[in-house]
């Protein structure tokens, strides 16, 4: 059935552009980075309203397929790691507006870095190593200016996600950056705080140095669970 206003059957038309539209991109005969063709056009080409055409955009964006600006025209984006994890952000930062959604989250972070760092201790090579000290010397440059010591720490951590050369995790990693971007913007910050999180990753430069994967986990481990107690005081959330 159809409601009085249309609802259902622009619903399924614009499930049918979106479709379309879709095995365009996955074809290639929509190429990354290019514009969709302008609104018109793609109406006349469907034979629907504008409306329609504006719904279907919007699940494309809501995908991650395309990315909407103000006032241009959507762009293609290549269907890779990053935009599928785009995609579900939206459901995820509902989430994590449950209770216990910020411990979950923060749990499945723990859980992956200690293998990332366990592995970097046995199989970092020189441009890992060489991508880490500079990250790290980056962090303890900006202790004293909180916003930027954000910035590089969320680097350093992001350099472990790039040692084992698959794509899959530093998409994960930006995930986790925005998805908790949110509840970290509100926690206080101070330089002593910034000081005792630099020597952590100092901690963990240092066993990845000697090669000995175990303390490498021991030191991310301490260091993130001395986090967590940060984030649980504020937001007055269980223990991990």
């Amino acid at each position: 059935m159809t409601a009085a206003d249309g609802t259902v059957s622009r619903g399924r038309a614009a499930d049918a552009v979106t479709a379309a539209l879709e095995a365009q991109i996955s074809s290639g005969a929509l190429a990354p980075n290019s514009p969709l063709p302008a609104e018109r056009d793609l109406m006349e080409q469907f034979g629907t309203s504008r409306t329609v055409i504006r719904e279907a955009i919007s699940i494309l964006a809501n995908r991650g397929l395309v990315e909407s600006k103000p006032r241009f025209r959507p762009v293609v984006r290549k269907p890779d790691y990053e935009s599928a994890l785009h995609a579900v952000s939206g459901v995820v930062r509902h989430l994590l507006a449950d209770q216990g959604g910020v411990k979950n989250l923060y749990q499945s972070r723990l859980f992956i870095e200690r293998a990332l760092v366990r592995e970097a201790a046995v199989s970092a090579d020189k441009q890992d190593i060489a991508d880490l000290k500079q990250a790290l010397a980056a962090n303890q440059a900006a202790i004293s200016d909180s916003l930027e010591f954000y910035r590089t720490d969320t680097a350093f951590h992001g350099a472990l996600y790039r040692v084992i050369r698959n794509p899959i995790f530093p998409a994960i990693h930006e995930g986790y950056t925005a998805w908790l971007a949110p509840h970290w913007s509100k926690m206080l910050r101070s330089p002593e705080r910034n000081a005792m999180n630099y020597r952590a990753h100092e901690a963990i430069m240092n066993a990845i140095l000697e090669r000995d994967p175990a303390a490498a986990e021991a030191a991310l481990t301490e260091h993130l669970n001395a986090a967590w107690e940060h984030v649980r005081v504020t937001f007055n959330i269980d223990k991990l």
